[in-house]
């Protein structure tokens, strides 16, 4: 059976370059080496609805997004609604993978369930 989710590569439209984390967090260098590797994934569906409603995020709001996924992995948050100034993403900080995606417009009359936390960014 084919994966349904996929890694963003390089050359793809969707870039998300490797989010670096503050090294002086205390941790083993293993654990920081760990967190400095997580690689943000796209879903085939997300990737998918991007294209199809012209959504267009650049590589630093792709990091800021990775980034703010990991703070609410930490605090407990495992699916997460994340709001930018153009887009609605759907997130599960559990697989650090963005699940679906639509337009500010098109989210603003919607109702999200089965989340438990929510990103605000400020573009």
């Amino acid at each position: 059976m084919e994966s349904r989710m996929h890694a963003i590569q390089q050359h793809h439209l969707l870039q998300v370059p490797p989010v670096q984390k503050n090294k002086n967090t205390g941790h083993s260098s293993q654990f920081k080496d760990l967190l400095t590797t997580e690689t943000l994934k796209v879903s085939k569906h997300a990737a998918s609805r991007l294209q199809e409603r012209n959504i267009s995020i650049d590589n630093k709001q792709w990091e800021t997004i990775s980034e703010k996924m990991e703070e609410a992995k930490q605090r407990g948050i495992t699916d997460s609604l994340v709001v930018t100034n153009n887009a609605a993403l759907l997130v599960s900080t559990k697989n650090h993978t963005v699940v679906t995606a639509m337009d500010r417009e098109e989210a603003t009359s919607r109702i999200f369930t089965n989340i438990n936390g929510t990103i605000l960014i400020n573009d």
